[in-house]
């Protein structure tokens, strides 16, 4: 699994699927959002899709 080096946002893609932007298999702490509106987490990381994040990545 790879990380978005912008959003954070993990998937199996070399790019992300949401910013287009590359990667990296080099990311740390797993961060599951489901429900972006409702979520204190999501807000404070400035998350609004639902998905898996990452809380570091290089």
């Amino acid at each position: 699994m790879n990380a978005c080096t912008s959003c954070k946002l993990i998937s199996s893609k070399e790019r992300c699927p949401v910013c287009n932007n590359p990667t990296s298999s080099n990311w740390s702490g797993l961060l599951i959002i489901t429900d972006p509106d409702q979520s204190d987490v999501a807000k404070e990381l400035g998350i609004t899709l639902a998905g898996e994040y990452c809380l570091r990545v290089r």
